[in-house]
C-alpha cells in the first residue's frame, strides 16, 4: 500500500513528522508536497495530487493531507471520485470512517492537534479495515452511484 502525502504551510511540519513515522514503520509513502515550508502556499495544490492518486485505485491507496484546520484539504479531496475523505478528530471517529465508510483519505488539523495525537489517528486509519458488512458496501455503494450520477458515468 502506498500512503499519498499532501500538505499546506499549516500543515507541512505535521506532515514531515508523520511522514517519518510511516517510514520507520515500514510504509512506502509518496509525498505529493510542499517539499518546502512556504507560508505563501495553498493547500489545493497539494490535497489535488494526492487525491489524484489515491482515486486512480481507490480501493487500495491511502492518503493522509493536512492543513490548518484539515477541513480545506478534506473538501478537495472530495471532490476526486472513489474519495471518502474524512476529517480526523479522534481514534474513535476515525476507527467508524474507515470500518463503516471505508475512508481513503484522512484530513488531519494541524493547527488543532499535536503529533502523539497524530500518530494514533494515522495508525488507526492504516490498521482497520473496512466491515464489508452488507448495510456498510450498499452505502458505500450508493455514494459511489451518486458520484458516478453527477460525472455523467
Amino acid at each position: 500500500m502506498i500512503i499519498y502525502l499532501g500538505a499546506d504551510h499549516r500543515g507541512f511540519y505535521l506532515k514531515e513528522k508523520i511522514k517519518d513515522f510511516l517510514k520507520q514503520s515500514g510504509y512506502e509513502v509518496a509525498d505529493k508536497g510542499n517539499s518546502v515550508y512556504d507560508e505563501t502556499d495553498d493547500y489545493p495544490d497539494f490535497a489535488a495530487p494526492a487525491a489524484r492518486e489515491v482515486a486512480a485505485d481507490p480501493g487500495v491507496r491511502r492518503g493522509i493531507l493536512f492543513c490548518g484546520s484539515g477541513v480545506g484539504v478534506d473538501i478537495v479531496a472530495n471532490k476526486f471520485n472513489g474519495i471518502r475523505s474524512v476529517l480526523g478528530i479522534n481514534p474513535d471517529q476515525v476507527y467508524a470512517s474507515r470500518h463503516d465508510d471505508d475512508a481513503n483519505i484522512l484530513s488531519l488539523p494541524a493547527d488543532f492537534i499535536d503529533f502523539e495525537g497524530a500518530k494514533k489517528m494515522v495508525g488507526v486509519f492504516l490498521q482497520t479495515p473496512f466491515s464489508e458488512e452488507e448495510s456498510d458496501k450498499r452505502r458505500r455503494d450508493k455514494i459511489r452511484d451518486i458520484e458516478e450520477g453527477l460525472s455523467g458515468k
